[in-house]
């Protein structure tokens, strides 16, 4: 399998895989959510950086908005492993209720609105 072709279920089992080799396993919930949320922060700056008006310091590290997302999606999938969420199930349910109590709520790319010709 080809490393850009792995399942969520992939991903989870080698954060697991990862984690499992220390002794002090995953963080409580809470601290995992603490550093979500530093993690957050850090996406913020660096699209700050490069989508806002503030530019990067010369003396700052560089980062990609990639790296960030990468750290907060392993973040999140160790909170997820550490509460046996599944994530394709969390998905799923996610994506049935976007397809079904907000199916009307956007303008469909194959509809014209009042704006198009």
């Amino acid at each position: 399998m080809k490393q850009n072709e792995r399942s969520l279920k992939d991903i989870q089992k080698e954060v697991d895989d990862y984690i499992s080799q220390f002794k002090e396993g995953y963080f409580s919930p809470l601290a995992m959510t603490a550093r979500l949320t530093e993690e957050l922060g850090e996406l913020a700056r660096e699209i700050n950086h490069y989508y806002g008006e503030k530019p990067k310091k010369a003396s700052e590290e560089e980062r990609t908005v990639e790296q960030e997302i990468g750290d907060m999606m392993f973040v999140l999938t160790c909170l997820a492993n550490s509460l046996d969420v599944d994530l394709t199930e969390a998905h799923d349910r996610v994506m049935h209720k976007f397809n079904t109590r907000d199916k009307n709520r956007w303008t469909r790319i194959d509809e014209k609105g009042d704006d198009n010709p």
